[in-house]
């Protein structure tokens, strides 16, 4: 078992790298803390493969090529070792840069862009041996005007890193936190099994003020309220049979250190969209996995901010629906090729 600094270490030389995005740079980077034979786990339609160049040539190159300034944008690093024993390390972030060439069909605006990633890393003697990883890739659909799913309920913003400004510092004993969470959920599980809302204890374990960052598709909520409303109960309506891992027969990956627990399962869990269907997809009865990449900042003993990611493409893409193509059928009749901007020099 490793130390979390030394977890954090086995990241440090590809996270400086990335910062400024230098592609050669980039590429040896990847290539000294990852394993040839790395299994990497990425949201739809990436998919899964194996390796540092793999991951390169498919999602950071093509991503590089659309924001040519590209940074990345670490606002909560954690690691920790699971009570399975395996050592995992945890980045909430942004990537940001100048969006002039189409990525994955989505029309460049011009301007300043941002995309969300969770990204879990288990480290093995010292390498990356495997990777889940989950980028929000329709908000980058929404900021270009090229999202063509049902309006999302709740708010639309960049996320920004933890109020306390002490995400990339995360230090100490998590245990604490860790079962504020892990009660939580297991609180959640109780309705509607065992009674009504009341059952779920929010009041016990959210702190009133509390920002729930959710994928967007969902958006954005605070407090207590915003959270049932733009949320759990449109999520609950829809699919009220919804398995943790914790609760069932999947797996999640939980890590904590200080006020910081995050989890990462692909998938972790499983649920029936039912009702009036959810997020405006229909009913239909089917059972569905859910990938979801989590971080929590416990203050004192109540959750204060909670990061989501569900990777809402691969939900879809088990339904049949195909939100890359449903993209480009909006927008045949835009242009989406690269736009150049000169130095603004000239009049």
């Amino acid at each position: 078992m490793a130390s979390t600094a030394d977890i954090k270490y086995a990241l440090a030389a590809y996270r400086a790298a990335a910062a400024t995005f230098e592609p050669a740079t980039v590429q040896a980077a990847l290539a000294d803390v990852m394993t040839e034979d790395a299994r990497l786990h990425l949201c739809h339609p990436f998919g899964d493969m194996e390796g540092p160049d793999a991951f390169y040539a498919t999602c950071l190159g093509p991503l590089h090529h659309a924001m040519p300034d590209l940074e990345r944008r670490d606002m909560i690093v954690t690691a920790g070792t699971t009570p399975e024993g395996q050592d995992w390390l945890g980045c909430m972030g942004s990537y940001m840069g100048t969006f002039t060439a189409p990525f994955l069909g989505i029309p460049p605006t011009g301007h300043l862009a941002h995309m969300r990633y969770h990204e879990f890393f288990r480290i093995k003697d010292g390498r990356v041996a495997e990777v889940q990883m989950i980028w929000d890739i329709p908000e980058l659909m929404m900021q270009a005007g090229a999202w063509p799913m049902a309006p999302q309920l709740g708010k639309f913003l960049n996320t920004p890193a933890p109020m306390t400004q002490d995400g990339l510092t995360t230090t100490g004993d998590g245990s604490a936190a860790m079962t504020i969470v892990v009660d939580m959920l297991t609180d959640l599980c109780r309705h509607p099994s065992e009674g009504g809302p009341k059952v779920m204890n929010l009041e016990k374990y959210w702190h009133p003020r509390v920002n729930w960052y959710g994928p967007t598709g969902i958006g954005t909520a605070r407090g207590l309220a915003g959270f049932r409303h733009w949320h759990q109960i449109p999520f609950l309506r829809a699919m009220p049979d919804r398995k943790l891992d914790a609760l069932g027969n999947l797996m999640s990956h939980w890590i904590a250190e200080g006020d910081y627990v995050a989890e990462t399962g692909w998938p972790n869990m499983r649920l029936t969209i039912t009702g009036d269907g959810w997020m405006g997809i229909a009913p239909a009865g089917q059972e569905v996995l859910l990938r979801s990449l989590d971080f929590w900042r416990v203050e004192g003993d109540l959750i204060r901010e909670n990061w989501v990611l569900v990777d809402l493409l691969d939900l879809y893409n088990q339904i049949g629906v195909d939100v890359l193509h449903r993209m480009g059928e909006f927008n045949k009749s835009r242009s989406t090729g690269t736009i150049l901007l000169d130095d603004g020099m000239t009049v």
